[in-house]
């Protein structure tokens, strides 16, 4: 991040907070948490005491009421030290700002506070087993009872499912199509709540993914977040800025990748040299700096477009989401690579980041749908 001359002291100073967290809580533990599983709430909750538990919340709700510029520094630092905490931490952040940005003043002050302490954890609830890349189609219903709904449908690949106390669901209010969704809050305790097993995957393994299954949990209309019709219009807003967490995350786990790869080559001998002496290594090295610090700043780009509003930044979010997720996993598959033999081995950590980070180029809007909004934006003048 030192190419990067355009950080505040302030941005400064909280990259240095933030990179002692990763270095001291996160990275010595990372290797253990993935091998076992462990979802690590304890460390969730201290990242929360420097405010990282409410990074977009206003500071009057309890929040950091930090900017997009600020967040994707603050989240490719934490991937640093584990890119699947960092990724957990980007989504239960994107939970928050949802319930500052769209809920009421007793919404706030309901869920807001355990947010942002963590004492309370949040997961999104959008995707569906049979509505992944068309989120519109979903089919999860809320049906209104008085001043009740009722909600009944299954959400599919949740990240924090089951340990977390906060779910926003997406549910059909209405008909086909965006317009007839709405966003909802549903607690863990609410009465018909129950979660699938716990999935076994590639990567990610620090965190739960489970399904989250609502088999009529009946809620009051004050869980309701904005009005009936806007859930689908909330839910997109909210991935803005999680395509740029996870897009910050890509960075920061390839980073420590790129970063091992110089400490392993200066370290081992080949042939009666150091192989970071050899320049053919060197090339692929600055291929990998090189490509990074691209990446970087499309993701600043789009985190600083997004802060001013600007009616491109969801393109921008695309664009820089799909190019740094992309880039993120080569440069650490090329990591493993400079590492031999060495890369393979899960104490070197380096297949561990390869695995965390495959996932990223899926979540929050698999890549091709990611070119699909960038493609929308350049033709639609022409429709």
């Amino acid at each position: 991040m030192s190419a990067v001359t355009t950080l505040t002291e302030d941005q400064l100073a909280l990259a240095e907070v933030t990179l002692d967290f990763a270095q001291e809580q996160l990275a010595p533990h990372a290797v253990a948490w993935d091998q076992d599983k462990h979802f690590p709430a304890d460390v969730l909750r201290r990242a929360a005491a420097l405010g990282l538990g409410g990074v977009y919340v206003r500071e009057e709700h309890g929040g950091s009421g930090l900017t997009r510029a600020d967040g994707v520094l603050v989240f490719e630092t934490l991937a640093t030290g584990c890119p699947s905490i960092a990724g957990y931490l980007s989504i239960h952040n994107m939970v928050a700002w949802m319930i500052d940005r769209y809920g009421d003043p007793a919404q706030r002050a309901r869920w807001l506070p355990g947010l942002c302490s963590a004492e309370a954890l949040g997961s999104y609830c959008l995707t569906e087993p049979g509505a992944g890349s068309d989120a519109a189609a979903l089919r999860t219903r809320a049906e209104r009872d008085g001043e009740h709904y009722a909600l009944t449908g299954v959400k599919q690949f949740i990240s924090g499912a089951g340990s977390s106390g906060i779910y926003i669901v997406l549910a059909r209010t209405g008909g086909d199509g965006p317009r007839g969704i709405s966003a909802f809050v549903v607690e863990r305790d609410d009465p018909g709540l129950s979660f699938g097993a716990d999935e076994r995957k590639m990567g990610w393994n620090a965190q739960p993914t489970r399904q989250v299954v609502l088999d009529g949990v009946r809620i009051p209309a004050d869980r309701r977040l904005g009005a009936e019709g806007d859930g689908f219009r909330i839910a997109m807003h909210a991935l803005n800025g999680g395509r740029l967490g996870i897009a910050a995350c890509s960075l920061g786990g390839a980073q420590s990748a790129l970063d091992r790869s110089l400490t392993h080559l200066a370290d081992r001998e080949a042939f009666g040299a150091r192989l970071l002496d050899a320049q053919a290594l060197q090339f692929r090295l600055a291929d990998m700096a090189t490509e990074l610090t691209a990446a970087r700043a499309l993701v600043r780009q789009a985190a600083d477009a997004l802060d001013r509003g600007d009616p491109g930044a969801a393109q921008l979010c695309a664009m820089a989401k799909r190019f740094a997720t992309d880039i993120g996993f080569s440069v650490a598959d090329r990591a493993l690579q400079l590492h031999g033999g060495y890369g393979y081995l899960s104490e070197y950590g380096i297949e561990k980041i390869v695995r965390d980070l495959r996932v990223h180029r899926i979540l929050e809007g698999t890549n091709e749908i990611m070119n699909v909004i960038v493609a929308r934006g350049l033709t639609e003048s022409l429709r």
